[in-house]
């Protein structure tokens, strides 16, 4: 099979809310397999947690710039589209309550026929935790349970849990999707690659274009998997997708990696399009390259 496609669909900084519609529309009928969603709820203005995906630790940005909720902008998506999966990339599980979001999700994917994946990870800004009024400390055990918990409740009777979220019995929770929802456990830490391998459906990485590196995901990768076969899971089940940042303008660097990233075991790289560009001809060019 070759590499599927994702594009990141705009509903951060500067784009007009109202054009993620037309966006969405336009990125599936370029051809695009799947759109994704990234999420903040809010920041503050100068961050001072350590941002995990730059060198210097540092967060590239001030906290001003605007985000549409990252399941708003996946609901406008999924209302005028047909076939593209609409996922999250990645949705900071642990500062929401699970049984409100397995709803969310839940009716979303009725509503969708089924086109709905979850990309989760812990988090890293710990004043997003504090202003949510959640333990910042606690969100690795937390999103560990919280996908345990939208699991029972996407089966429509989740039954009585004790835990760090306890659920009484004979509670009931529908609709349930359409079909049952990939949970991709994002992260680039120890922790990360083992609940990927003993709890997600797959691992979602995250590289920059001018950096990446083929060889150091595929270890990452090789990670996740010793870690699925520590607990008898099958790590051929599982699924690898890459967010490629810093990806916009830059298709042709793109397209000369797919072939090696394929041979890696990555299923699907998600990519920034330059609305300026024009989406066919981002899609077009990577879809030869991944033939």
């Amino acid at each position: 099979m070759p590499i599927a496609l994702g594009a990141k669909l705009p509903h951060t900084g500067a784009t007009d809310p109202t054009s993620i519609p037309d966006r969405a529309r336009g990125l599936e009928d370029a051809g695009f397999d799947s759109l994704w969603v990234s999420d903040h709820v809010v920041m503050p203005m100068h961050i001072g947690s350590y941002y995990p995906f730059a060198e210097d630790g540092r967060a590239p940005w001030t906290g001003d710039i605007p985000y549409v909720e990252t399941l708003v902008a996946m609901t406008a998506a999924a209302a005028v589209t047909e076939r593209v999966r609409i996922g999250s990339a990645v949705l900071v599980l642990p500062q929401r309550n699970p049984v409100l979001l397995a709803k969310q999700v839940a009716s979303l994917d009725a509503l969708s026929g089924g086109r709905i994946e979850l990309g989760v990870g812990a988090g890293w800004l710990r004043e997003e935790f504090e202003a949510l009024g959640e333990p910042f400390e606690e969100r690795g055990a937390r999103l560990e349970e919280w996908v345990n918990v939208l699991r029972a409740c996407w089966t429509g009777s989740p039954g009585p849990r004790d835990g760090l979220y306890p659920l009484a019995d004979g509670l009931v929770q529908l609709p349930v999707p359409a079909h049952p929802v990939p949970v991709l456990v994002g992260g680039h830490t120890k922790a990360a690659f083992r609940r990927a391998g003993t709890l997600g459906d797959g691992w979602l990485a995250q590289q920059a274009v001018p950096a990446l590196d083929v060889a150091h995901l595929a270890q990452e990768m090789d990670a996740v998997r010793a870690h699925a076969r520590r607990v008898d899971r099958d790590p051929g089940a599982l699924r690898f997708t890459l967010r490629l940042v810093e990806s916009a303008g830059r298709e042709a660097d793109v397209a000369a990696h797919l072939e090696a990233l394929a041979e890696a075991g990555v299923h699907e790289v998600i990519v920034d399009v330059d609305p300026d560009a024009g989406p066919v001809a981002v899609h077009d060019t990577l879809r030869a390259a991944a033939r």
